[in-house]
């Protein structure tokens, strides 16, 4: 018996467009019994990311790929450039932006693969008119996920 594997090709994946970022689900969960979720994140330069929060339930990673992100842990901010990993724990209050001119690209792991379909609800927030951050704070309940706004 074969295990069926999973080849994304540079113009296939799943798109996702919240305004300043899109991105492009690698993995859904479905090759790894949902244990994984992996995407590629593309954020316009200059922009904000999502609100400071936390995880309850999984663990998110950012490999940066190309431009510089800044990262925000609490009170923190770390600039990345590419190379750079980034490794969430649950709990961690966490956040990124690009202020630079250039795009911002990272790959984006989650596990379990909980948030993939928060940013397809995302998704569904944006294109109703809410903007990348409203749209985030609003969906964000759904998926074990709170605003950190002791750092706000």
């Amino acid at each position: 018996m074969t295990v069926p594997v999973s080849v994304v090709s540079p113009d296939d994946g799943e798109h996702v467009d919240l305004g300043p970022a899109r991105l492009r689900i690698l993995e859904d969960g479905a090759t790894t019994g949902h244990r994984l979720g992996v995407a590629e994140i593309t954020l316009a330069p200059r922009s904000p990311g999502p609100p400071q929060h936390r995880h309850a339930e999984h663990d998110e990673g950012f490999y940066v790929v190309s431009g510089t992100a800044r990262f925000t842990v609490g009170t923190d901010d770390y600039e990345a450039p590419p190379g750079t990993f980034v490794m969430v724990p649950p709990g961690a209050p966490h956040t990124f932006a690009n202020p630079g001119d250039e795009p911002l690209v990272m790959v984006n792991t989650f596990t379990p693969d909980l948030y993939v379909q928060y940013f397809r609800d995302m998704r569904e927030a944006v294109s109703a008119g809410a903007s990348m951050q409203d749209a985030a704070t609003e969906t964000m309940p759904r998926y074990a996920t709170t605003p950190a706004t002791d750092y706000a």
